[in-house]
């Protein structure tokens, strides 16, 4: 029976059936071989790391000192999209994140533009944060043997700058499309390797930060912290524009919650490791991000941070006086940004292997290693497109499209909440059992969409716009390709 427009735009992808043993029920496709230990360090992996090395340079310039109170805005809004995360888990253990809740509860357009939303936010995160990773492993190499790259392959082709944009058109930015390159190779070879490297390496990601907090204290003065507040005239609230747009602009650091999500398939007992990995993930990250971003902005005044390259090497170097400390967290920010652009990379396969599953884009990102279980062409197609972003594009492009993606997507999963419960109410099939999102389905999913309308709103509006043009490819791509060859499609 041919489908009206309007049911093919609303159409409802059925909840998977779940099975914990080591292949699909076929014998094929992702197999389940991630546990709780290492599903939590997906998520701590693509998320401390980002946020703290990088995205400091960017956020106090807007905030000043009271850029420790955008952290926690941020943290207490992901936090909220975080309950919603867990039921969504608990009750659709599929991959594709947020894509998969929506397919489950919107229906299919909503899905495809949601989907769109996260290759945005995935595929630009990876991106952004190899380019950051070009800056410590310069500052390491300039500290352990007193040698940098060559200018021409350490900077971008496109610039952004006060004046507008620039093309160095002779310069190139090399050393984040060699990380690409590595993480594709670890991610080919199958999703428990890759896992375990993951896991080494955020834990050594944190033992860095520990280390960087309790060196940073050693130089902290209060008066970094004066005035606390950069005010903007005419503001209702003092202070809070700035604080807003730094939440903003750090919010996207929160990415590894919804990475942890995209892990669906591959999850030994979804039901229960997916939610508790999400909370788990969410204290770790929130803990260390307000423990360093404190012990920054004590050890340095906020006016130093704009435009530093490195900045908590430099800080480390200038608390000290010395360079071994720079050389230690400068080494440990590499290793940590490996993990981050690692796992952001595999969120973005995992999400379009959904999306492929489904018929909304071409078969060739869900075709699966038959000996690592592995999306080996859907790995190396997107760490091709990340990889010429990371060595052409500044990374000042980047950092706002990924929250704005991130908050996109958010919003969804917290509407998506109210919405499976009354459907599964309606349909009597409704589960007591397992995580649910507390005090009813309305309350902090109304929470969550008020706090990330309220970030989005903050964000420039070159960001708005692009945005804007990327939802429009969106729905010409869902009408052209998407319509016609999704699965649910009944002839």
């Amino acid at each position: 029976m041919n489908q009206s427009l309007v049911q093919k735009l609303t159409r409802i992808k059925p909840a998977p059936v779940e099975t914990d043993a080591g292949t699909s029920l076929h014998g094929e496709g992702l197999s389940r071989s991630i546990g709780l230990f290492s599903l939590t360090m997906i998520g701590v992996g693509a998320t401390i790391g980002t946020g703290i090395f990088f995205t400091m340079v960017e956020a106090v310039p807007k905030a000043g000192p009271s850029v420790v109170l955008s952290f926690l805005l941020a943290a207490l809004t992901a936090g909220l999209t975080a309950l919603c995360y867990a039921e969504l888990s608990f009750r659709v253990p599929a991959a594709g994140s947020a894509y998969s809740f929506a397919y489950r509860t919107l229906g299919e357009f909503m899905a495809f533009i949601v989907a769109f939303c996260l290759l945005l936010e995935y595929g630009l995160a990876a991106s952004a944060t190899a380019i950051g990773w070009s800056d410590y492993l310069n500052n390491f190499l300039i500290n352990a043997f007193h040698w940098q790259i060559p200018e021409y392959m350490r900077s971008p082709m496109v610039v952004s700058t006060p004046e507008g944009t620039v093309w160095n058109t002779s310069h190139f930015n090399l050393p984040p499309m060699i990380l690409v390159a590595l993480c594709c190779f670890l991610l080919v070879r199958g999703a428990k390797e890759s896992a375990t490297a993951n896991a080494i390496m955020v834990m050594i990601k944190l033992a860095i930060l520990i280390f960087f907090s309790a060196v940073a204290f050693t130089g902290f003065n209060t008066a970094n912290f004066t005035p606390f507040l950069k005010i903007t005239p005419g503001e209702l609230l003092p202070g809070a524009s700035g604080i807003a747009a730094a939440a903003g602009t750090v919010f996207f650091s929160f990415i590894g919650l919804d990475t942890i999500a995209t892990a669906g398939e591959e999850v030994r007992n979804p039901k229960r490791n997916v939610p508790v990995g999400i909370i788990a993930a969410l204290v770790v990250v929130t803990v260390f991000y307000m423990l360093v971003a404190m012990a920054a902005m004590g050890a340095q005044p906020a006016s130093k941070f704009e435009g530093q390259a490195a900045g908590l090497a430099v800080i480390l170097q200038n608390v000290t006086g010395k360079a071994w400390p720079a050389l230690i967290l400068s080494a440990g920010a590499v290793i940590s940004v490996f993990s981050v652009t690692l796992v952001t990379i595999y969120g973005q396969t995992r999400i379009l292997y959904a999306i492929a599953k489904d018929g909304l884009v071409p078969k060739a990102f869900q075709s699966v290693n038959a000996k690592t279980h592995s999306p080996v062409a859907n790995t190396v197609i997107v760490s091709l497109v990340v990889g010429v972003v990371a060595g052409l594009v500044d990374s000042t492009f980047l950092w706002d499209m990924v929250s704005m993606g991130t908050l996109t997507a958010f919003i969804v999963v917290s509407i998506a909440v109210p919405v499976l419960r009354s459907q599964e109410r309606a349909a009597g099939t409704y589960v007591k059992g397992g995580f649910r999102v507390p005090f009813g389905p309305y309350f902090v999913p109304g929470l969550s969409i008020l706090a990330c309308g309220y970030l989005m709103i903050n964000l420039s509006h070159a960001t708005k716009a692009i945005f804007t043009i990327w939802m429009v490819v969106a729905v010409l791509t869902y009408f052209i390709y998407g319509i016609r060859n999704s699965r649910l499609n009944k002839v």
